[in-house]
């Protein structure tokens, strides 16, 4: 009998597994049926709410320029409830076309209930996220700024 991971080693995973690119083992990390949002996105996407639609997000792109990074300045807050976890995180690392270094800051709000992800609630600095990734005029078109 294998025991489930608990918040905290799911929520390592998670992090570990973007910043080294393990793109195909990040949904199984989640529930079949889960619930997962990125309030600050400006783009408003739908929650995303299946394995299926964790695949098509984590799925490589192949554009933008490439990023080298770690998770770094890790606090994981562990909640009344034992299913639910606060974690404040940065990804830390350099923009492999330039060399220009970067960090991400992040928080999620995961529930995980027998060792899967069943809702996370992702904050990051999309501001940042858009720089890094070269795409600051896409973002600022968003928000109907005009550079």
């Amino acid at each position: 009998m294998t025991h489930a991971l608990s918040p905290r080693e799911v929520f390592l995973a998670l992090v570990s597994g973007v910043a080294e690119g393990r793109w195909e083992e990040l949904p199984d990390l989640y529930a079949e049926q889960t619930h997962v949002v990125h309030p600050f996105d400006p783009r408003r996407a739908a929650a995303l709410r299946t394995r299926d639609e964790l695949r098509e997000h984590f799925r490589p792109k192949g554009t933008g320029p490439g990023l080298q990074r770690r998770a770094t300045n890790i606090t994981i807050h562990e909640t009344a409830d034992p299913e639910v976890i606060v974690a404040e995180f940065e990804y830390q690392g350099t923009v492999t076309d330039t060399g220009e270094p970067f960090s991400l800051p992040g928080i999620f709000v995961l529930r995980v209930r027998n060792g899967e992800i069943v809702s996370s609630r992702d904050y990051f600095d999309h501001f940042t996220a858009a720089r890094i990734r070269g795409r600051l005029d896409t973002l600022m078109s968003l928000a109907g700024h005009d550079r």
